[in-house]
């Protein structure tokens, strides 16, 4: 491997790390402050100001993130390979490739096969400090494989069966096989208001907002994102 791609990778588990810190609300202002102070953020994303009003991070937290990002990989983006090895290093005992493969898709917005620094800091802010309707568009076009602009059973099938292969064998209580399609069916059933076979996104944030079964389960599935 070669040097230039094991800082990249070393540089997207730092940058993992951070988002994990800001999920669990560890990264604190003086632990900001202290990473800052310890290593100079040598290279800024253009347009930083412009990422501050469009997202829900602060400057420091903005920058921080991007240090990690851009850093450690200089040619500032990541391509689907390395994502999905990253992502794998968080969930050791299941496959997390099929899931790491959707991930990379609803992040990679323009369909370019790479994400900036930009798409993955968008995609955070909805997820960790968006609205409930933000975080639920979001979801949506996750689900939304092929983006016609709907959800089959079989996309929601497809994306639920990543996540519990993603989990893998220590999930408790033990999985059978169609655990999936069954959890589909009830909660498709629910969403599919006019029984035509697919989702809108009406229907979607409908469903999910008056049913609050859907929305656990939306926030259980969001934890692994």
């Amino acid at each position: 491997m070669s040097s230039c791609s094991t800082r990249c990778k070393l540089g997207f588990v730092k940058f993992a790390q951070t988002i994990f810190k800001l999920i669990t609300g560890t990264l604190s202002k003086d632990k900001i402050e202290d990473e800052l102070e310890m290593t100079m953020v040598c290279h800024r994303p253009e347009g930083l100001e412009q990422l501050e009003a469009q997202t829900n991070f602060t400057k420091r937290e903005l920058q921080v993130l991007y240090r990690g990002f851009k850093n450690e990989c200089p040619s500032g983006v990541v391509n689907e390979e390395t994502f999905k090895q990253i992502y794998a290093q968080f969930f050791p005992h299941g496959d997390a490739s099929t899931y790491a493969h959707y991930l990379f898709n609803a992040f990679d917005t323009t369909q370019t096969g790479s994400v900036k620094f930009e798409d993955f800091v968008t995609a955070l802010s909805i997820l960790l400090r968006g609205t409930v309707h933000e975080k639920l568009r979001w979801t949506f076009n996750l689900y939304d494989i092929n983006k016609d602009g709907y959800i089959n059973k079989e996309e929601m099938i497809d994306i639920v069966k990543a996540i519990y292969d993603m989990m893998g064998k220590y999930t408790y209580p033990v999985l059978k096989e169609d655990t999936p399609r069954q959890h589909v069916d009830i909660f498709f059933q629910k969403m599919d208001k006019n029984k035509d076979g697919i989702v809108t996104l009406d229907e979607f944030l409908e469903s999910c907002q008056e049913d609050d079964n859907i929305m656990r389960s939306l926030q259980l599935f969001q934890n692994v994102m």
